[in-house]
């Protein structure tokens, strides 16, 4: 792992596969290990450059204040296109996951020179807060389940990868790779602030962003191969959301995995990757 610098701030990136081959931009929700070390070895074994990396206030990214941020979703959008060039590649297949996939909605919106081709991962077309009439919001149920949970001594890895198992349940994912994950983003974690660790477990600090104007209207100006993938049970974006975004973006693929909930289940990095890999616009010459 290392950093790059693009707009001003460093960047946390990691590399798979040769520096030589098309570049895949995974942007992070909020951390790059939101992306499977299965899908990116599947992905750099197809011949892909595969670059997954932190946003801003998380792991090796530049964090100033996760709990006021200074910039905005557009700020975000435009790290994506940076480091495009900053890592000596002219375009590349951009991925988003989450909060990661508002992300690189935006950037291929508002830098459409620069991404060949679009994957969304569990991600919905409007920002955090109330939710269009026509999507469905987080399930209740699932949230109630969350939000009852005790926040953890976040100086306390044990407790930090505890509590994102037991989270991890409530929002139908595998608790155990759930605390692995948690475990490996916590050794990632700079400073070692309690707020530090709170935002890359949570993710919170992208809903104190300025995420305006909407982009949702602009959906049909998408003019990459994108593919959406949603998993079947996802409680914190139910699956609707991936529908009205593959339905709002021209050809857009939509891939639903079954037994899969909120997170990317290891289990999908072959079906996931296969699909990436046969988005036109993922290779010279497509």
């Amino acid at each position: 792992m290392l950093s790059v610098k693009a707009n001003d701030v460093e960047i946390g990136v990691e590399t798979f596969g040769r520096d030589t081959d098309p570049l895949v931009l995974l942007a992070g929700s909020t951390t790059m290990l939101s992306w499977p070390d299965a899908l990116c070895e599947r992905l750099a074994a197809g011949g892909r450059r595969v670059v997954r990396y932190d946003l801003r206030d998380c792991g090796g990214s530049t964090t100033v204040d996760p709990e006021q941020p200074g910039y905005t979703l557009r700020d975000l959008a435009s790290d994506a296109a940076a480091l495009v060039p900053a890592l000596g590649a002219t375009t590349a297949h951009l991925g988003g996951i989450g909060v990661g996939g508002m992300v690189a909605q935006v950037a291929v919106l508002d830098h459409p020179a620069v991404f060949s081709a679009l994957t969304l991962v569990g991600t919905r077309p409007v920002a955090p807060g109330p939710v269009d009439d026509d999507l469905p919001d987080h399930d209740a149920k699932a949230m109630s389940g969350v939000f009852s949970l005790t926040m953890p001594d976040w100086h306390d890895r044990a407790a930090v990868a505890a509590f994102a198992a037991e989270r991890a349940v409530r929002l139908g994912d595998d608790p155990e790779q759930a605390r692995v994950r948690a475990g490996r983003i916590w050794d990632r974690t700079t400073p070692g602030t309690p707020a530090a660790h709170a935002a890359n477990q949570l993710g919170m600090v992208f809903a104190r962003l300025d995420c305006t104007p909407r982009w949702r209207e602009r959906l049909a100006d998408v003019a990459v191969p994108t593919l959406v993938v949603h998993g079947r049970d996802d409680r914190f974006f139910p699956a609707g959301n991936g529908e009205a975004l593959a339905a709002q973006i021209p050809g857009a693929r939509l891939l639903v995995l079954d037994g899969a909930a909120t997170a990317l289940p290891d289990t999908a990095a072959d079906e996931v990757a296969a699909a990436m890999l046969d988005l036109r616009g993922g290779s010279p010459g497509a």
